[in-house]
């Protein structure tokens, strides 16, 4: 089963630890991959609480716009609240696998932490293909959980905690195989970049510390480890922030491509 963000709680986290500074870092760097202009539409896809797009919305001006789009109620009520002085952004309800936008309808689309979530990938992005007018641009960022480097002194229950992930969203370790998928679907001019999200300190300040918090939360309540296991490897980190030992890092892979003009 996957995660679904439809309770407050949950949103509250989410929109908490996208303001801690190294996803700021990575809007900043979606942004510039994006390369917008004014007077462009953008589909935010899987927007979330609307951080992106808010910013999204300052970058095409009034005279553009920008369509976010989420399946949570709950995050979209978030998001119209943040963007509300903004005209030229609205958000709705809806489906990555099946929009409701007409061909060409955008110039850009962004797409950040959402396909790990969806079964269809490969229709999603021939959805996403399809609303791009020729020449537009797609940029998607996702994770490789495999990638995790973290300072433990138990690495088997740490691979278990971070294992557990797999089994919260439907389409984990995407950026292996997403290359493949971009040109199957019909983009060109592909390049991709590592994005390490890198953190010294275990913090509910920071986005690791977030991460730490959700992973080992997770693993407890699928019943992946045991509660004695999930308070001991907690405790750890715990101590490794106090005498400066600890370290985490995972690479967020930024995928970009163009629709390629019709001859």
């Amino acid at each position: 089963m996957s995660l679904e963000y439809d309770t407050k709680a949950l949103v509250d986290e989410v929109d908490h630890s996208y303001r801690t500074p190294e996803i700021v870092q990575q809007r900043a760097r979606t942004l510039e991959a994006l390369d917008l202009r004014a007077g462009e539409r953008v589909l935010d896809l899987g927007c979330g609480p609307g951080l992106l797009s808010l910013e999204l919305g300052e970058a095409v001006g009034p005279g553009g716009s920008v369509v976010g789009i989420d399946r949570s109620a709950e995050m979209l009520s978030v998001a119209r609240a943040r963007c509300k002085h903004l005209a030229q952004i609205e958000f709705r309800t809806g489906s990555a696998e099946k929009l409701e936008q007409q061909p060409g309808a955008f110039d850009a689309v962004a797409c950040v932490q959402v396909l790990l979530y969806l079964h269809n990938v490969a229709d999603v992005l021939g959805e996403i293909h399809r609303v791009l007018r020729p020449g537009g641009r797609v940029v998607i960022i996702e994770t490789d959980w495999r990638s995790v480097v973290l300072n433990s002194s138990d690495s088997h229950l740490s691979r278990r905690m971070f294992s557990a992930w797999d089994g919260a969203v439907s389409s984990p370790n995407l950026p292996p195989r997403l290359g493949a998928l971009l040109h199957a679907a019909g983009f060109t001019q592909l390049r991709v970049e590592a994005i390490p999200i890198i953190g010294l300190h275990n913090s509910a300040d920071n986005f690791v510390g977030s991460i730490v918090d959700w992973v080992a939360r997770n693993a407890r309540d699928r019943g992946e480890v045991t509660e004695v296991e999930y308070s001991r490897w907690v405790s750890e980190l715990q101590d490794l922030d106090r005498s400066r030992g600890f370290f985490f890092c995972v690479n967020r892979f930024l995928f970009t491509g163009v629709k390629e003009c019709a001859e």
